[in-house]
C-alpha cells in the first residue's frame, strides 16, 4: 500500500503579488487624477477662450442695432434684420451664461473642501428668506421675454425644528442647498398656495467611534413635477425636463448638486409625477459625534 501523502495545503499570496497589485492600484488611481486634471484643464481652457469671440458677438451685435435703427424709415428687411440681431445677443448671452455654469461646476470639482459639522437648518432659513426677496421682485418687474406669467401666490417654507448636523464644506453645503431650493421654488411658480418642506432624520446609525452615521435629508414641493421615466437625465449637465417659455433656466444645477454632493461622499436622487410635485433627497454623512466619556466611580 502507498503511503497517504498530505492534503495539499492551500497557497497563501506571494508577498511579491500583492506587491504588484498595490502598485497596479496606485498606477490606476494616478492614471484616473491625471484624466480628471487634463479635463479640468479643458473645461478651463474652453471657457476663457470662448470668452473673446462671445464678447465680439455681442458688442458688434450692438452695433449693427444701432446702425440699423437710424435709417429714418427702415424697410420691411430692417426689421426683419433687427429680429435676427435680438435673437443673436439672446443666444450670445445665454451661451455666456453657459460658459459660466462650466465654470461653476470645474470650481466645484476641484475646490478644496473644509469639512465640519454644519447645522443645516442654519443654512436654510437664510436661503429661504434670500430667495422669498428674490421671487418677490422678480413677480414686480414682470415674465422675462420669452416667458410666461405667474400668478401671485403665497410661499410656505417648513423645516424640522432640530435636524441632526452634517459632516460638510459650509459654502459648498450652502451652494447645493439654495440650489435645490431654488429649483422648487421655480417649478412651484404656477401654485397659488406654494409649499416647499425639508425633514432630516438620521438612517444609519454610529459606530461606537461616532463615525458611519448617515442623515436622509428629504426635499418636497408641491410644484409641477416631472416625467418619473426622464429621471436618470436629471442630474446630466444642461438637461432640461421642461421647456424654457415654462421654466427659464439652463439645466445645469442639479448637475452642480450632483457634484458637490458626491465630493461628500453623498447620494442625491429625485422623484416625481406630472402634478404632483418633487421629492429629492440626499443621503450624507453626518458629524461625527465624540465618544461618551466613561462615568466615573461615586466618591464614597
Amino acid at each position: 500500500m502507498s503511503p497517504v501523502e498530505p492534503a495539499w495545503p492551500p497557497t497563501a499570496p506571494a508577498p511579491a503579488a500583492g506587491a504588484s497589485l498595490q502598485a497596479e492600484l496606485a498606477q490606476a488611481h494616478q492614471q484616473l487624477d491625471d484624466l480628471r486634471q487634463a479635463q479640468q484643464a479643458f473645461v478651463r481652457r474652453v471657457v476663457h477662450d470662448l470668452r473673446a469671440p462671445l464678447r465680439h458677438v455681442t458688442s458688434y451685435g450692438v452695433l449693427v442695432r444701432e446702425l440699423l435703427q437710424e435709417l429714418p424709415e427702415p424697410p420691411e428687411q430692417v426689421v426683419e434684420a433687427l429680429d435676427c440681431v435680438a435673437t443673436m445677443e439672446q443666444s450670445a448671452r445665454r451661451m455666456a451664461d453657459m460658459l459660466d455654469a462650466l465654470r461653476a461646476l470645474q470650481q466645484a470639482e476641484s475646490q478644496p473642501l473644509q469639512c465640519a459639522a454644519i447645522d443645516p437648518l442654519a443654512l436654510l432659513r437664510p436661503c429661504a428668506e434670500l430667495l422669498t426677496l428674490r421671487a418677490a421682485a422678480a413677480q414686480s418687474a414682470g415674465p422675462a421675454t420669452g416667458s410666461i406669467a405667474s400668478p401671485p401666490r403665497q410661499v410656505h417654507w417648513q423645516f424640522d425644528p432640530a435636524m441632526p448636523a452634517l459632516w460638510a464644506d459650509a459654502q459648498a453645503l450652502r451652494s447645493l442647498l439654495e440650489q435645490l431650493l431654488d429649483n422648487a421654488l421655480k417649478f412651484t411658480r404656477d401654485q397659488p398656495d406654494t409649499r416647499i418642506s425639508v425633514s432630516a432624520r438620521l438612517i444609519e446609525p454610529a459606530q461606537p467611534s461616532g463615525a458611519g452615521a448617515r442623515v436622509r435629508l428629504c426635499l418636497q414641493d408641491n410644484g409641477a413635477g416631472f416625467d418619473p421615466e426622464r429621471a436618470p437625465a436629471l442630474f446630466g449637465l444642461f438637461e432640461r425636463l421642461h421647456s424654457e417659455s415654462q421654466f427659464p433656466g439652463l439645466g445645469c444645477g442639479l448637475a452642480l448638486c450632483r457634484v458637490l454632493a458626491e465630493r461628500h461622499g453623498a447620494h442625491i436622487r429625485a422623484s416625481a409625477r406630472p402634478g404632483q410635485g418633487c421629492l429629492v433627497e440626499l443621503d450624507w454623512p453626518a458629524a461625527p459625534t465624540p465618544p461618551a466619556q466613561p462615568v466615573p466611580p461615586a466618591q464614597s
